[in-house]
């Protein structure tokens, strides 16, 4: 589902993003308040959220849709879309639990990906934007992560979670099968608390266990 306020941008993208193999766009919205109603109704694998609109922003909307009752197959996920380059829009998507941020001014393919990916369960991690973000906040103490509760193999995958890598990547680096790092990814979501795999790689942040400029 796409929710945007532009009826140009939000035609566009419906007519390009339903040319996509394996995407179908089941509805829209104009803005915010429109974009709850819709979601709950329609129960979309993925909202392609944008964060400026009237009545209720992109964030807020997020905030709610993900907050909210969810329905037989869980709340959908939720991608932010913007034409602004702004961290503090990263930083309000994540904490308002989107699984992903996007640029408008991508090309339709790799926005096409980032559906299929966040609809697959994956987040789509963009690890400069999250560096920048973190070394603008203080770090908080090496205690924010219960690194004694992770094991080896769960740091390493953490680590590599932060280069924006995905699991069929994190497998072919490590050498281990898929199911494995699922398994890993799943438990270190768990240990930390963490929301989806951004939130994680953000706490991995700001305890320290990866530094801005970590490269893997």
């Amino acid at each position: 589902m796409i929710a945007d306020d532009d009826e140009v941008t939000r035609s566009g993208l419906r007519v390009l993003l339903a040319a996509q193999p394996g995407i179908e766009v089941v509805g829209e919205a104009v803005d915010g308040v429109e974009a709850l109603e819709q979601a709950r109704r329609l129960r979309p694998d993925v909202v392609l959220m944008d964060v400026r609109m009237p009545r209720c922003n992109g964030i807020e909307a997020t905030r709610q849709l993900l907050g909210g009752p969810a329905g037989p197959a869980g709340p959908p996920k939720v991608v932010v879309i913007t034409t602004f380059e702004n961290d503090d829009y990263v930083t309000a998507a994540l904490g308002a639990g989107a699984s992903g941020f996007v640029l408008k001014r991508l090309p339709v393919q790799r926005i096409a990906e980032a559906v299929r990916v966040v609809a697959a369960g994956e987040a789509i991690l963009f690890p400069a934007a999250l560096r920048r973000m973190v070394a603008a906040r203080p770090l908080e103490s090496a205690e924010a992560l219960p690194r004694a509760a992770l094991t080896g193999r769960e740091e390493e995958v953490l680590r590599l979670m932060a280069t924006g890598l995905s699991n069929p990547e994190i497998a072919a680096s490590l050498t281990v099968s898929l199911e494995t790092v699922k398994t890993h990814v799943g438990n270190v979501l768990t240990k930390l608390g963490a929301q989806n795999r951004t939130h994680a790689v953000v706490i991995a942040y700001e305890s320290g266990l990866v530094v801005p400029g970590f490269a893997g």
